[in-house]
């Protein structure tokens, strides 16, 4: 073979690998900017460390709030008892939004009314499941390379939602209005995301708007059984927990200690969840 023809077929040849390599590069480049996006477009609030007593410390209080006075209807919420969180992480400062959600998931959970409103993208994420909630993470972490995301405990959401305070409402129950979207004051419709004022952590709708999912299973005397530190729950139970009330919740549902449970494929128009975020 002439030494010209030689030449000629390795500059191809070269010129193939190189294409193939600006492909390889090319394709990492648009998943890590994607993945890039999607983590600039859910903001999060830094949650340090540190100590909090879980449950419910006045259930007197509480008693005296309930419609009835049924006192069964708060024992879930008891004993109160030290929580020890061992790790810092970071949780998203809204309820995740149908904006947020569509840009993932290409679908529209929920009443069409919602997803017609002019302000559809800022409106929180309703009638997704937990399982939905599962799925949408799976696939943010399949986008991403430098963190992981996944829903808060119980424990580490209701720590994030006292932000320090020891009391069933971390304010003035008068200044509940100025916190939360519920029954009194949203008109019984969803309201955009962090159009009330957050709590002192920056974190906003930890009470009202939606309701949120979390991690743990539901069991009515958990309590008795949590670990000290970082505690995750039962490993079996057929519902999920889910917290800090609705629009559609009366004033004495929104208290940061307040529990309530459903099955993990269950879709209501009040349900939504936020992100943990943590490095992998």
């Amino acid at each position: 073979m002439d030494m010209n023809r030689v030449i000629k077929v390795k500059n191809v040849v070269e010129k193939k690998r190189m294409a193939r390599l600006c492909f390889i590069l090319l394709a990492l480049s648009v998943n890590i900017v994607h993945a890039e996006k999607i983590s600039m477009d859910i903001d999060f609030v830094p949650i340090p460390a540190g100590e909090f007593l879980m449950g419910n410390s006045d259930i007197d209080a509480t008693i005296l709030d309930l419609p009835d006075g049924d006192a069964s209807l708060v024992e879930d919420e008891l004993p109160a008892h030290p929580v020890f969180i061992g790790k810092k992480f970071n949780l998203s400062r809204t309820e995740v939004t149908q904006g947020q959600w569509y840009a993932l998931m290409k679908t529209r959970p929920g009443p069409d009314e919602l997803w017609k409103r002019p302000d559809w993208k800022s409106l929180p994420v309703v009638s997704v499941t937990w399982n939905d909630t599962q799925d949408f993470i799976r696939k943010l972490n399949q986008a991403e390379h430098t963190q992981r995301y996944r829903l808060p405990t119980e424990a580490e959401w209701e720590y994030a939602a006292r932000a320090g305070s020891k009391d069933n409402q971390p304010f003035a129950s008068s200044d509940l209005p100025k916190y939360a979207w519920f029954l009194d004051n949203s008109g019984d419709m969803q309201h955009p995301v962090a159009t009330r004022q957050p709590n002192a952590w920056g974190l906003y709708d930890m009470l009202g708007n939606a309701w949120e999912w979390v991690d743990d299973r539901y069991q009515a005397d958990a309590y008795l059984k949590h670990d000290t530190a970082d505690p995750k729950g039962n490993s079996t139970g057929d519902k999920r927990v889910r917290r800090g009330g609705s629009y559609h919740c009366p004033k004495h549902m929104l208290r940061v200690n307040y529990r309530a449970a459903d099955t993990p494929d269950t879709r209501y128009t009040v349900i939504g969840f936020r992100l943990l975020q943590e490095e992998k």
